[in-house]
């Protein structure tokens, strides 16, 4: 089966997800990137806390995230889970983000593709899931963002049989039509599938794709 009618698939079972969600409106592009760091080994229930956490102290703001102590930031990313670490990682984002941006979105953006992945990918702390959906979600690039889920659906469908992240990356890229919209709601169909069926332990009764499964055929 072509991905793209996988893509098809999904849509038409679990219908548009409307990712990446944000909380607030007045720095959604701002939000989406730190929420990117913090739902590292998390739920995006546990991210939404502390967000929200941010949000209510008028913290979803660059300068004066960068600006905020490392207690108080570690006060309110506590939902998230390790957060000593992600407190690190935020500030390693933060101090790249403010002092070679001025905390412009649109100056950062304007890099390409090829130059910010390659610069966000230096950050410490920032992996090749977390770049990539800072990329997608808040660039608006034409990236394809790989996870576990992704990871799961290619070994159990005819897709392609790797571990490697950035072949599966390209494997996507190659063979979807380069379309930001399209590479957005095919990574939030296939978490549903996770989620949802495609579970550690299947669930394939009612699988929208359980035809053309390796577990199911």
């Amino acid at each position: 089966m072509k991905i793209l009618n996988i893509y098809q698939k999904l849509l038409e079972y679990f219908g548009h997800q409307h990712w990446w969600p944000t909380i607030d409106d007045k720095n959604p592009k701002f939000e989406i990137m730190i929420g990117a760091i913090l739902t590292q080994q998390t739920t995006w229930k546990n991210v939404e806390k502390a967000l929200r956490n941010l949000r209510d102290a008028n913290l979803i703001d660059p300068k004066k995230l960068y600006n905020l102590s490392i207690n108080d930031l570690e006060n309110l990313i506590k939902s998230c889970g390790f957060y000593k670490v992600k407190t690190k990682r935020l500030r390693n984002f933060l101090k790249y983000f403010v002092e070679n941006f001025d905390s412009n979105v649109n100056k950062m953006f304007s890099k390409s593709l090829e130059e910010l992945r390659k610069d966000l990918l230096s950050i410490n702390g920032i992996g090749r899931e977390t770049c990539d959906s800072i990329l997608l979600y808040a660039g608006e690039k034409p990236v394809f963002v790989v996870d576990a889920y992704t990871f799961r659906l290619c070994k159990r469908y005819p897709i392609i049989n790797t571990k490697n992240y950035e072949e599966v990356r390209e494997f996507f890229e190659k063979n979807l039509p380069r379309d930001v919209n399209l590479f957005k709601e095919f990574h939030a169909l296939i978490v549903e599938l996770g989620k949802n069926f495609c579970k550690t332990k299947p669930l394939c009764d009612d699988c929208p794709l359980k035809e053309v499964c390796k577990k199911c055929v």
